[in-house]
């Protein structure tokens, strides 16, 4: 069902891979664009995609969906799942977010927070901390996402088992299409 669900979203919103992968300007890529992994789901493909996109995500620089794109072709991650993440950190989102970063890498390097000014941002007082806080929480992220969509895929596939097998074992608790119908009517 979520993957079904998945599948519509990026269809409606992301154009098809066929055209993606005639366009002049990627040709340069060769045959590693027809990879699979680049464009279906799978557990592996949309595991690697969560890790790289919301690692990419807390890169403060322009270009995130870029990045982002490079580390799921060269780690095989799903494409579009992988830049849609990138996504987390949009124009709204991006000054609480980041100062929630500096926070933390104030609090991981124990340093007093600076004032605001230009000396500080050049100095490094500002920025050490920042990038300190953002390569952290992109590192938690990536390997809480590739790890959470591991366990939520193994466990919505062992939830389809466990119920076809219940199925199996009991068939009268869910309708039998193959069941014999006594069409007599004397």
């Amino acid at each position: 069902m979520a993957k079904k669900l998945l599948q519509k979203l990026l269809n409606k919103f992301v154009p098809d891979h066929n055209v993606i992968k005639q366009h002049k300007n990627l040709q340069f890529l060769g045959d590693k664009l027809h990879d699979p992994n680049l464009w279906h789901l799978n557990r592996r493909s949309v595991a690697m995609a969560f890790a790289v996109g919301l690692f990419c995500a807390w890169i403060p620089t322009p270009g995130q969906m870029a990045i982002a794109a490079v580390g799921a072709f060269y780690l095989r991650g799903n494409l579009p799942i992988a830049i849609a993440l990138v996504w987390i950190t949009n124009p709204v989102t991006m000054p609480p977010l980041f100062y929630f970063a500096y926070l933390v890498g104030l609090s991981v390097l124990n340093l007093p927070a600076a004032s605001f000014s230009l000396d500080a941002v050049l100095s490094g007082d500002i920025l050490f901390p920042f990038l300190t806080g953002c390569l952290l929480i992109g590192v938690v992220c990536a390997t809480t996402g590739y790890f959470g969509i591991n366990y939520f895929w193994h466990y919505h596939v062992a939830k389809k088992w466990a119920t076809r097998k219940q199925t199996r074992k009991h068939p009268s608790s869910k309708k039998n299409p193959f069941k014999a119908v006594n069409y007599d009517r004397s």
